[in-house]
């Protein structure tokens, strides 16, 4: 038997036509072969992460200056017990003291981003370097995939999913309720609607292109003629999809300047500029 080479290859695979394996991977004792700064995007993510990890978790337990009327930040919203500053929506329940009410609220988009196709790439290649970019070994010896917990958990993705869809309608609520003033009365429109409008329109795009949102819509059907609509829903819901990354980063930097602006007007560090 004569041995042959890969396509491509123009060498002999070792091995080959003996009745043996050939080896799955090139022998490179370098770690990389790569002369670029690879090491540049999975830094900078990283340290982007980080930053809002840390700024989100102090301010889901400082439980203060989340409301500043008729404004109230996307990290406390909805606010459900009877504990919340201000009116914006129904108290369903009173919770200890000692729990701030973000923490209620929080679990839902903190699962959806988790368990989000771009950000397992994202923090998979920054934290844990699995791999860290393209064509550079990465520092573990084995790898399981998603198979074991707690990645196993990240089968969840669907589900929170839905719950963060109920969360996208409850923010542009938030938005409607932005229209009034301090007395309540409607007809104001201040910088702090046009801040909760285009988060909650991002953070709709992110969830909206979500690969799990694109599956649901059109997935399973053997002939898309015979669902015409749905066909449509998927096409457009394609068409967000190819930008689902850029939407998962603007929502999270809005996400995080729409809680940092009504801390700005409740601590009665800016005013709200009006437009009427």
């Amino acid at each position: 038997m004569t041995a042959t080479a890969p396509r491509g290859t123009g060498a002999v695979s070792p091995g080959a036509g003996n009745g043996m394996a050939a080896p799955r991977r090139a022998a490179i004792a370098a770690r990389t072969l790569r002369t670029d700064r690879w090491w540049l995007q999975p830094l900078v993510t990283a340290v982007a992460l980080l930053l809002f990890i840390v700024y989100a978790t102090f301010r889901a337990f400082q439980d203060a200056h989340y409301f500043a009327e008729p404004y109230i930040s996307p990290f406390y919203s909805p606010c459900l017990t009877t504990a919340c500053e201000g009116d914006t929506f129904p108290e369903l329940f009173t919770g200890p003291a000692w729990i701030s009410p973000a923490l209620y609220i929080l679990v839902f988009p903190l699962g959806i981003r988790l368990t989000c196709y771009y950000y397992r790439k994202a923090y998979y290649r920054s934290f844990w370097l699995s791999p860290p970019a393209c064509a550079v070994a990465e520092p573990h010896r084995r790898y399981t995939g998603e198979t074991r917990l707690p990645l196993l958990g990240q089968n969840v993705h669907r589900y929170a999913l839905y719950a963060a869809l109920v969360i996208n309608v409850i923010l542009f609520y938030d938005v409607v309720l932005a229209f009034r003033d301090e007395t309540g009365a409607w007809g104001h429109m201040g910088l702090g609607t046009v801040v909760l409008l285009v988060n909650a329109v991002l953070l709709a795009l992110y969830s909206l292109s979500c690969h799990s949102c694109r599956h649901i819509v059109g997935g399973r059907i053997n002939s898309f003629s015979r669902h015409p609509l749905r066909y449509r829903a998927w096409t457009s819901i394609s068409k967000l999809n190819a930008r689902h990354m850029q939407f998962a980063w603007a929502s999270l930097f809005t996400v995080a300047f729409a809680d940092f602006y009504v801390l700005l007007l409740a601590t009665g560090t800016i005013s709200d500029p009006r437009f009427f």
